[in-house]
């Protein structure tokens, strides 16, 4: 049984706000703790690069966006949490699909038409002020996703498209180098609620109406204190439809204090007593971690290191990965070329072995040319299964080992870079044999 791999990152752009808190890092954090799940969480600071020129905000808003995660009860050591400019093998990825993706795609993406529109509108060239980086965003994304084959990527319904493209770029891959990616799925988040701000609208950075995630509590009160509400007096019944302030306590309160408070304002609660309300409701849940918050902030070399970690185990998958991809595109070492042998050279090939123990079970091992032993499978009761997974070996090469922890084990002195190129070599025998 195959481990579901999930996927998410925030673009390092701004600081936290409760919006982020309610639509991506609770539900994340709390997506983390299923059993059966490899997560891998990452800091998107190549993406601020499109919309963020000051380099200190972004350096900035890396250390708090990292700190809030963590404080929030994400835990480096259950996950893989890493920042995105540490793996150098995304932009070469990002390269490699934006040479099999074709150009019409890109044209009909959301924010890249937005800005047609908006410069067409304003009767001025349509790509005025259109970076490069705007116009590949979706590829970035896609190298993101693909990197590290996830299954499932939780967005909200604005962000599908990406999901898609992302699919037509493993599809595209696919097609032209063999199996390589796995086509992902958009996780929507239906049930994760979106926070309206200050003045009413969704809470963003870009209409200044946010309420940070850990403004101090003093900041917090004022803030609740400043949302929009109607001019109802004391004892008016009021409503809740369209109340950015019950929206927002909403987010955090339960079933039964929502209904609470649902009464009271059909009974004509005060806006100032309405107000305290949320506050309290709110600084419940957040106080517990706002200490913990401060002290990371306090302490970057805490997260740069917990950062670091999170890249060497990143890195571990996509090293290898990058290496079979740039194998498959042709990037290779001309020795190996120089030294192939001719057509109708005879040539001893690696050889994955099944046999069966006195123990009934069924196990296979991997051996080079040379008879040295590679990998040794765990025991199997059945053979289709053994068979299952030496297919999936021969199909994702390294890629699959992370999936196959518990069924597979390399000799001492055997890395997975060793193992990828033996399988390479298999793949390209079976290639070269097929008739033309």
């Amino acid at each position: 049984m195959r481990t579901e791999r999930f996927l998410t990152g925030i673009t390092t752009s701004g600081t936290p706000h409760l919006g982020n808190y309610v639509g991506s890092i609770r539900p994340s954090v709390q997506a983390s703790l299923r059993a059966g799940v490899q997560s891998f969480y990452f800091l998107a600071d190549y993406h601020a690069l499109i919309k963020i020129d000051d380099p200190a905000r972004i350096q900035r808003s890396t250390l708090e966006i990292a700190a809030s995660w963590l404080a929030c009860g994400l835990d480096p050591e259950r996950v893989i949490f890493y920042r995105q400019s540490d793996i150098p093998e995304i932009p070469e990825l990002t390269w490699f699909l934006s040479c099999v993706l074709g150009k019409g795609v890109l044209n009909r993406a959301h924010a890249y038409k937005a800005a047609v529109d908006k410069n067409t509108a304003a009767g001025t060239d349509p790509d005025a002020d259109v970076s490069v980086g705007l116009f590949m965003y979706p590829v970035l994304m896609g190298a993101d996703i693909l990197m590290f084959n996830a299954h499932q990527v939780p967005v909200g319904r604005d962000q599908v498209q990406h999901i898609e493209m992302a699919r037509d770029m493993a599809a595209s891959f696919n097609h032209r180098y063999g199996a390589h990616f796995t086509e992902p799925q958009a996780a929507i988040e239906d049930n994760v609620a979106t926070l309206p701000g200050l003045d009413g609208r969704k809470m963003s950075k870009s209409y200044d109406n946010t309420i940070p995630l850990f403004a101090p509590r003093a900041q917090l009160q004022k803030l609740i204190a400043s949302i929009v509400t109607d001019s109802k007096a004391p004892g008016e019944p009021k409503s809740v439809e369209g109340s950015a302030l019950f929206q927002i306590y909403q987010a955090f309160a339960s079933a039964d204090e929502t209904r609470a408070l649902q009464q009271a304002y059909q009974d004509g609660i005060a806006w100032a007593d309405a107000k305290q309300v949320v506050f309290e409701r709110i600084d419940r849940d957040i106080a517990p971690l706002r200490a913990s918050y401060q002290a990371l902030m306090n302490d970057p070399a805490r997260i740069e290191a917990i950062l670091h970690a999170g890249a060497a185990k990143a890195r571990a998958i996509a090293t290898p990965f990058m290496t079979q991809l740039r194998h498959a595109v042709g990037l290779r070492d001309l020795r190996a070329q120089a030294a192939a042998p001719v057509k109708a050279a005879k040539v001893a090939l690696p050889l994955f072995k099944q046999y069966r123990e006195k123990d009934g079970q069924f196990y296979f091992k991997l051996q080079d040319a040379s008879g040295r032993l590679l990998l040794q499978s765990a025991a199997f009761v059945d053979p289709k299964e053994s068979a299952q997974v030496i297919g999936q070996l021969q199909q994702q090469g390294v890629a699959a080992l992370p999936d196959l922890v518990a069924r597979v084990t390399l000799s001492d002195g055997i890395s997975g870079a060793d193992v990828d190129a033996v399988l390479q070599i298999l793949r390209d025998a079976k290639a070269q044999a097929k008739p033309k």
